[in-house]
C-alpha cells in the first residue's frame, strides 16, 4: 500500500471514530443516523455541478449500494436495541474485513500478499478483543444482539465491495462519492418522513450542529475509503479502515477519562501490530 494511501485511510479511521463520538447526543438511535446521513447529503449537494454524473454502467452498483447501506443502518440500530453499544459496534465492524477478504479473493481474484493477511487478522483480532474484553462493560453478549451483529457485518462488507468495484468501474472516485452520499441521504430521509412524519425532522432540528460536524466527519471518512479502494486492494481497505476501533478507544481513555484497562491495552497493542503489517504489505 502507498504511504499516501496508508494515511489516509488511518485519517479516515480516525475520522470515522470522531463522527461516533459527537453523535451520542440525546436522539434515539434511528434519528441520530438519519441525522448524520441528510447532514452529508446537505454537504455533498453543493459539490453535484462540479463532478460528472456516474457513467451509465455505475448505476446499478450505486443503487445497490444505497439498498445496503440503508440494510446496514437499519440492522444496525437493531443490534443496538439488543446489546451494548460499545461490544455490538466492534464485532459488526470486525468481522466485515474477513468478509471483504474472502469475497474480493475467491470471486474477483484479488489475492493479498502475506504480510497483508497477516495485518488483517491482527486486526479482526485486536477489533475483536477491544469488543469483548476491552470495555467496561464485560456483560454477556446476547444471542440476538450477536446475531444482528453479524448480519450487520455481511451488510458491511456488501457495501465496502460494491461501492469499491463501483468506483473503480465509473474511473472517478470523487463523483461516484458525491452521488452516493447525496442519493444515501435522500433515502434516510425518505424512510425517517414515512416512519416518523414531519415531526421526525423537527426532532432533528434543534441538533443541526452536531449534525454537520458528524455529517463532515462521515462524509470524509467513507470518501477517503472509497477513493483509495481505486488504488489499493479492497480488502485491505477495509481492514485498516476498523483502525477506527483504536482511535475511539484513544477518545474513551485520553477524553472520556474512561479506564485503560490491561485488556484494552493489549487489543491497541495488536491492532498497531496489524497496522503496521499492512504497510508492509
Amino acid at each position: 500500500m502507498e504511504p499516501i494511501v496508508f494515511i489516509a485511510v488511518l485519517l479516515a479511521a480516525a475520522f470515522h471514530a470522531g463522527w461516533n463520538a459527537i453523535v451520542k447526543i440525546d436522539l434515539d438511535r434511528f434519528l441520530s443516523v438519519t441525522l448524520i446521513s441528510v447532514s452529508a447529503c446537505i454537504i455533498a449537494a453543493p459539490m453535484l455541478p462540479f463532478v460528472a454524473i456516474p457513467h451509465a454502467a455505475t448505476w446499478p452498483w450505486l443503487l445497490v449500494s444505497i439498498g445496503l447501506h440503508t440494510g446496514y443502518k437499519l440492522f444496525l440500530i437493531q443490534a443496538y436495541r439488543a446489546g451494548d453499544l460499545g461490544q455490538v459496534y466492534p464485532i459488526a465492524r470486525g468481522a466485515a474485513p474477513l468478509i471483504v477478504s474472502f469475497v474480493m479473493s475467491f470471486f474477483f481474484g484479488e489475492m493479498l500478499t502475506p504480510a497483508a493477511m497477516v495485518g488483517i487478522a491482527m486486526l479482526v483480532t485486536g477489533v475483536c478483543l477491544m469488543s469483548l474484553r476491552g470495555g467496561r462493560d464485560r456483560a454477556r453478549l446476547e444471542k440476538k444482539a450477536i446475531s444482528f451483529a453479524l448480519i450487520t457485518s455481511v451488510f458491511i462488507a456488501g457495501y465496502t465491495v460494491t461501492d469499491g468495484l463501483g468506483a473503480r468501474l465509473n474511473g472517478d472516485a470523487h463523483g461516484y462519492a458525491v452521488w452516493l452520499f447525496v442519493l444515501d441521504g435522500l433515502t434516510m430521509l425518505g424512510i425517517m418522513l414515512a416512519l416518523r412524519g414531519w415531526r421526525g425532522l423537527a426532532a432533528l432540528q434543534p441538533y443541526w450542529r452536531s449534525g454537520l460536524a458528524g455529517g463532515t466527519m462521515s462524509l470524509g471518512a467513507y470518501w477517503i475509503v472509497i477513493w483509495a479502494a481505486t488504488l489499493a486492494p479492497i480488502a485491505l481497505v477495509s481492514a485498516l479502515r476498523e483502525s477506527s476501533v483504536l482511535f475511539a478507544a484513544a477518545i474513551s481513555v485520553l477524553i472520556l477519562r474512561e479506564p485503560l484497562t490491561r485488556w484494552r491495552l493489549l487489543s491497541a497493542l495488536v491492532i498497531v501490530t496489524g497496522i503496521l503489517a499492512t504497510r508492509m504489505s
